[in-house]
């Protein structure tokens, strides 16, 4: 099967594609911007290139012309759009940015997805499109209340999704992930910034004092649903991927220094950040009414091992 995923060097296309290789065909598309460090997507990219149905190609997804010679000549049956602009603070910077690279790059990838006879589209949403919510666990029909214009450009491209497809052949899924980590994980994120300040001995601010709830998910959890997803007759869904058992930030800082073995670490409780969502804690029973008992990976198992990784790879 020839399958295309847009975002091949992030953190999750990488994972992905990594998984999907092995017995499809995959051609991979990253513009390799520079948001955070681009040795980190090099280093993703020079893994996947050892597989010998890993195909590259760089490309801006702005680039619509560029773009539609790939889909033409490659003839993708299956999208993963996992490209976009990530980031909750660094959106109310450079919400244009946003605006650019997720909403008006998905109506593009639709676009050309739609009038070159794809089969599937899969979309890697997220969960701050629910913002802060009063009852918990949050599933898939609670009201949506995005907080900043990360949020609100996914969202939108949700919306772009569901227009473009709904009178269609293609079959369509919405994916929120909660607070993915792991191996070869963003350094924008807490527990690589965590890792990082660690290693550096610097300061690392903990927003809210430290009380703020996430709901943290393995990369393999959610590459291996997006996997399964490939036969999976579901259209039309938007499901929620989460292990559905938050962790309050002190608690994890506490299992992160246990598995590192670090000493007089340098913290620093800050107040409230805007557009920060104080809990996050989905539920996953749709997920689970789809694709069965799923197992996802304990906390601190995920922990050791991307801990692990960090440690070898100095990423």
């Amino acid at each position: 099967m020839k399958i295309l995923i847009t975002g091949s060097s992030g953190f999750i296309g990488y994972h992905l594609a990594n998984l999907l290789s092995k017995k499809n065909k995959v051609l991979g598309i990253d513009n390799h911007n520079s948001y955070y460090s681009k040795s980190i997507k090099k280093k993703r990219l020079f893994l996947l290139k050892r597989n010998k149905n890993f195909i590259f190609k760089k490309v801006d997804l702005k680039n619509k012309n560029k773009l539609e010679i790939i889909f033409k000549n490659f003839k993708p049956k299956v999208v993963y759009h996992c490209a976009g602009q990530p980031g909750v603070l660094y959106s109310f910077k450079n919400p244009k940015s946003y605006e650019i690279n997720n909403t008006t790059v998905t109506k593009i990838i639709c676009s050309l997805s739609k009038k070159y006879n794809i089969n599937k589209f899969l979309f890697a949403s997220s969960s701050s499109v629910y913002g802060d919510q009063r009852s918990f666990p949050i599933s898939e029909t609670s009201k949506l209340n995005p907080k900043n214009p990360y949020a609100k450009t996914k969202l939108r491209s949700e919306k772009i999704i569901k227009n473009s497809f709904y009178n269609s052949d293609v079959t369509f899924v919405i994916f929120r992930f909660f607070t993915v980590y792991g191996p070869f994980g963003r350094p924008d994120m807490f527990i690589h910034k965590f890792l990082n300040s660690i290693k550096n001995k610097k300061i690392i601010k903990l927003y809210n004092n430290g009380l703020n709830y996430r709901d943290f998910t393995y990369i393999d959890d959610v590459v291996k649903i997006l996997q399964k997803s490939l036969h999976k007759k579901i259209d039309r869904k938007i499901l929620n991927i989460c292990r559905s058992k938050p962790i309050i930030t002190m608690d994890l800082v506490k299992l992160i220094l246990k598995i590192y073995k670090a000493k007089n670490p340098k913290l620093k409780k800050t107040k409230f950040v805007k557009g920060e969502m104080l809990k996050t804690h989905g539920s996953n029973k749709k997920l689970k009414k789809f694709f069965g008992n799923i197992v996802f990976t304990d906390l601190e198992r995920g922990l050791k091992k991307t801990i692990k990784n960090y440690k070898l790879f100095n990423i």
